[in-house]
């Protein structure tokens, strides 16, 4: 059997492999210490919702009263001081 051609099937086989699967990975940059998985990171949709509550009402609430009892404490200690 004579092979008249320069690659085998093999070969050819095998690098038509590997240019497909290198391909299909993708490639990862480095910018300021972050690994990037690609060059459109800015424009993909935001994946992760924290949850919360849905209205600020109740953190305010607990705010104000916070507020209220630090002042409340502060007042008292000024009195003693006086």
């Amino acid at each position: 059997m004579i092979h008249n051609t320069l690659f085998s099937k093999t070969v050819v086989l095998s690098i038509v492999g590997m240019s497909v699967s290198a391909g299909l990975c993708g490639c990862q940059t480095q910018m300021g210490g972050q690994t990037l998985p690609s060059a459109y990171y800015l424009r993909d949709d935001v994946q992760f919702f924290p949850a919360g509550p849905e209205m600020q009402l109740p953190n305010q609430r607990q705010a104000l009263e916070e507020y209220r009892a630090s002042s409340e404490n502060l007042d008292a200690d000024l009195n003693e001081i006086r």
